[in-house]
């Protein structure tokens, strides 16, 4: 059977927890997963349960923060490692039953990798590899590859409160 492609998308949370549950269900079914962020780097609580399991994670770590904090040369920095980093996970993937690209249309959408590869990646992926999207405003083009989307709507968030992200909770 062909590989399907998932889109989580939305204001609300949720989006990184179902790709994660995805992940570990696939994992508990034997099945090979490559899991990557963009835009977090690889210190929230999540991905030690994923290495607990064997689920490979994959990380860039040298560009930390919020986008709408980086400066110029930050930007700049996180377009070549974000970039290399997709190239490295899709390479990856080829041996990989299930691609878990958390934070990919946020990346898209800043600029950061850009989306004509991601589409062009979609289009010619592994024929049984399932691929995973996160992120919030995905573009038309995007929408009209998956075959799942499901949309997180927030109607309340601690945040709005002024309640920070927890750890184990949020991240």
């Amino acid at each position: 059977m062909a590989g399907l492609i998932h889109l989580y998308c939305g204001d609300g949370k949720g989006k990184t927890t179902a790709a994660v549950g995805l992940a570990v269900r696939a994992s508990g079914a034997g099945k090979r997963v490559v899991f990557t962020q963009f835009f977090k780097d690889g210190s929230s609580s999540e991905v030690e349960s994923l290495k607990c399991l064997g689920i490979r994670t994959v990380h860039a770590r040298t560009v930390k923060g919020f986008y709408r904090s980086m400066t110029e040369q930050e930007r700049e920095q996180a377009r070549q490692d974000y970039t290399a980093l997709f190239r490295q996970v899709t390479a990856a993937a080829k041996d990989a039953d299930l691609l878990i690209l958390d934070e990919i249309v946020s990346a898209c959408n800043r600029g950061v990798v850009p989306e004509g590869m991601v589409v062009d990646f979609l289009r010619n992926k592994p024929q049984k590899l399932e691929v995973v999207l996160t992120g919030r405003e995905p573009s038309p083009a995007l929408t009209e590859l998956a075959d799942y989307i499901t949309e997180m709507r927030k109607l309340r968030h601690p945040f709005d409160r002024g309640v920070a992200a927890r750890k184990g909770i949020e991240y």
